[in-house]
């Protein structure tokens, strides 16, 4: 430093760097105001400066005159998939922000659609978002083709056991169908509340598809596509008073990816491709969904 003192700043590039190499591993604690004022030859009003740099970056928690401060977790980057449990809710939020919102949805069922628009309905009634319409169009399986999964899990080569199955008598496919019929009156339910309490202009509509989507889609205003993949599963789930083994999916643990319509970008071709697909899709082999 040239004899000098150094600034906050330069004790917040410090300690910065020493976060970032692991020298100061996540969640640990950091030294006291008064070895880092030590340690850098300056008044505790320099180091405090510096933590309070560093706790606005979100690197560290907890700062304040007590015990030293904690290291942070590191957040996930931006362009990091997270769960579809964490991730949707905050991408909901940002659709949110534009005055007329579509929203496309393909999924098995409506849970993981009908929590992540929770949180930008709570927005909505603590008068933080004014939305003038909503739109809201979801393709799931129509509850008469026997689903690739869930399913019974027995051996391929019984009789009436496995994905070939008969929906007739199968506890597997009763579950999902009244979890798919009460989510989805459930995510009806809670968005046309909005017309009554907001003056909302409010369309949502359900169809039936003749298949077992792979994937979950949803598709924000036009502009981004969120895709996740249905990770099959072998589980045991207690149904009545019966313990059945089943193949499922656990859609709300699947990685989240996030494709943004940028003009001139390669995911642009992506997001345009998938609204095609869905808008063919609703338009040709769905069918009326009614949810009872």
């Amino acid at each position: 430093m040239n004899g000098r003192k150094p600034s906050h700043k330069d004790i917040a590039d410090t300690l910065r760097q020493r976060i970032r190499s692991g020298a100061v591993p996540a969640g640990s604690r950091m030294p006291t105001q008064a070895k880092l004022a030590q340690e850098f030859g300056v008044e505790r009003g320099a180091v405090r400066q510096a933590l309070a740099i560093l706790a606005n970056e979100g690197l560290l928690m907890n700062v304040s005159k007590g015990s030293p401060p904690q290291v942070a977790e590191p957040s996930p980057a931006a362009d990091e998939p997270q769960t579809t449990m964490v991730g949707l809710a905050p991408r909901m939020v940002d659709a949110f922000q534009v005055p007329h919102i579509t929203i496309d949805a393909i999924c098995l069922t409506s849970e993981t659609l009908m929590m992540g628009l929770s949180e930008p309905l709570r927005l909505i009634y603590e008068g933080r978002l004014r939305p003038e319409s909503i739109t809201l169009r979801v393709l799931l399986p129509s509850s008469r083709i026997n689903l690739a999964f869930p399913v019974p899990a027995g051996d391929p080569d019984e009789a009436g056991t496995g994905a070939d199955s008969s929906t007739v008598d199968d506890p597997v496919h009763s579950r999902w169908l009244a979890q798919r019929n009460a989510q989805g009156q459930v995510l009806r339910h809670n968005l046309r509340a909005l017309r009554a309490s907001h003056g909302i202009d409010i369309k949502v509509e359900f169809r039936a598809l003749p298949f077992t989507p792979p994937m979950k889609l949803y598709l924000l205003n036009g502009s981004e596509a969120l895709l996740a993949y249905y990770m099959v599963t072998k589980r045991e789930e207690e149904i009545g008073s019966e313990k059945v083994h089943m193949y499922d999916a656990l859609g709300t643990q699947s990685l989240l990816f996030s494709f943004e319509n940028l003009t001139g970008h390669r995911d642009e071709a992506f997001v345009n491709e998938s609204q095609k697909w869905f808008d063919a899709l609703w338009n040709t082999i769905a069918r009326t969904l009614t949810l009872s």
